[in-house]
């Protein structure tokens, strides 16, 4: 399946901000089963400065700064994707739960040894008992690494309610594991911190969800604006993917554009103004299928 993404943000200031540093993290990547075929980023007012380069976990940064007065700034990132249909991996794979710790201990791997980070705390997400017990009746011993995931994926979708008006980007896993309720970024986050907390090593997934579904399909929580999903790391198999906003595993509906420890890893945007007093943001993301 081909998209065509447009992703457009749009900062409207009170007085012409002076100066500012911005980092994006718009570019979808190439992995075995995408490719970004076009990208475009346009930036206006036009940039005095702008370069773009990976960062450690191998998302594309465009760094830009503005060095004059601006009373607005639009950001408007345009890509073509083609995203690949690939046979998911039956639940019975993967080995059971309890013993990838282990595995990943002595794993000469390099993408198990990269994977052991992301089975620490991050800022964003604590290890923390209190999330490992939430985890507990999932991961019963000796269950398969997949089916429990699986099983937990579908908990939080039961269990939590989508809720945008309830937390911030700030708003700590403890809060929404408390309350139940938040929005994709919480539920990934609140997902990752259980499995990083019973020793599973899983990393937080930024992206898109197409617009229009194909004809039949439901259309899905999160569209219309980037979305956040979990991969969990089984050695012998790499990353595999779930969205708990919406208990499937992502497949071809899914675009990956970044991926890192949290959400602070992989925001879409992010950077320092002078000037400007308070302002207004307009987001818009529109996915279509090609």
């Amino acid at each position: 399946m081909r998209y065509r993404i447009r992703h457009r943000t749009t900062y409207r200031y009170d007085t012409p901000a002076n100066l500012c540093h911005n980092e994006a993290r718009l570019r979808p990547l190439d992995l075995p089963g995408q490719r970004c075929l076009k990208w475009k980023l346009g930036i206006d007012p036009l940039p005095e400065f702008h370069r773009s380069r990976r960062d450690s976990f191998g998302n594309h940064i465009d760094y830009f700064s503005i060095q004059r007065p601006h009373p607005e700034l639009i950001i408007t990132a345009e890509s073509e994707v083609e995203v690949l249909s690939a046979g998911q991996l039956p639940l019975e794979a993967g080995g059971p739960w309890d013993q990838l710790p282990a595995r990943l201990k002595t794993s000469k791997e390099p993408a198990a040894l990269e994977a052991r980070a992301f089975a620490l705390s991050s800022p964003l997400i604590p290890v923390l008992p209190e999330l490992a017990e939430f985890a507990r009746p999932d991961f019963t011993p000796g269950r398969c690494v997949l089916e429990a995931v699986s099983a937990f994926n579908a908990r939080i979708f039961h269990e939590f309610k989508f809720d945008p008006d309830f937390t911030t980007v700030a708003t700590p896993v403890v809060e929404v594991l408390k309350n139940r309720r938040g929005v994709c970024q919480d539920f990934a986050q609140i997902m990752i911190a259980s499995l990083r907390s019973i020793g599973m090593p899983a990393r937080y997934v930024s992206g898109y969800l197409e617009t229009l579904p194909p004809p039949g399909k439901p259309k899905l929580v999160g569209a219309d604006a980037s979305h956040a999903w979990v991969s969990v790391f089984v050695p012998g198999q790499g990353w595999l993917d779930f969205d708990p906003t919406n208990n499937v595993r992502p497949g071809e509906r899914h675009i990956t554009v970044a991926t890192g420890r949290d959400y602070r890893d992989v925001s879409p945007l992010r950077g320092v103004t002078v000037g400007g007093l308070s302002h207004t943001l307009k987001v818009s993301v529109d996915v279509t299928p090609i």
